[in-house]
């Protein structure tokens, strides 16, 4: 319904920010998009690991946005999947220096949009108990993205706020 949904509003480009493997087959997640000739972008979640990832986004001859940037049009992504639990696990650490080779192929891009699978420390997303990533806040201050796009916790999807200048939606 998704792509049904993306292909009648003319959307350019899907992001999926992880948690595609674990509980659901790939095909009824990524195909149906492809089918509809969108681009997808896509990280690692906490349910699966960065090799699963790869090897999806190699299948379905889509964007693996972690540890790389893209651009499209006028605008660079860039971006760092996994969390602090389960089989796709990374490191505050990790997760930092992944973000930032992701960030430094956008050098020259004005506008960027971080995708993370976890949500920045302080951020409305705690509201769920699991504490946010210092990383990612840090990536936030130092790399000045215009749009943080997460996902990791389901509960609060289309929850919006704005860390410094910083547009975060989960």
């Amino acid at each position: 319904s998704l792509a049904k949904k993306a292909e009648q509003e003319n959307v350019d480009l899907v992001i999926l920010c992880g948690d595609t493997l674990e509980f659901f087959e790939t095909k009824n997640i990524i195909k149906p998009f492809k089918e509809k000739n969108k681009k997808v972008l896509i990280i690692p979640g906490n349910h699966e690991t960065a090799e699963e990832n790869y090897f999806i986004s190699k299948l379905y001859k889509i964007k693996n946005l972690h540890g790389y940037s893209t651009k499209y049009e006028n605008v660079g992504f860039f971006g760092a999947g996994g969390a602090n639990i389960g089989p796709g696990y990374i490191s505050d650490e990790e997760l930092f220096k992944t973000l930032k080779k992701a960030h430094e192929g956008l050098e020259g891009i004005e506008k960027k949009i971080m995708v993370t699978h976890m949500h920045p420390r302080g951020s409305k997303s705690e509201f769920s108990g699991f504490e946010g990533s210092k990383a990612i806040t840090r990536a936030i201050k130092e790399f000045k993205p215009d749009i943080l796009i997460h996902g990791h916790i389901h509960e609060l999807e289309n929850i919006e706020e704005t860390i410094d200048k910083t547009r975060v939606i989960n």
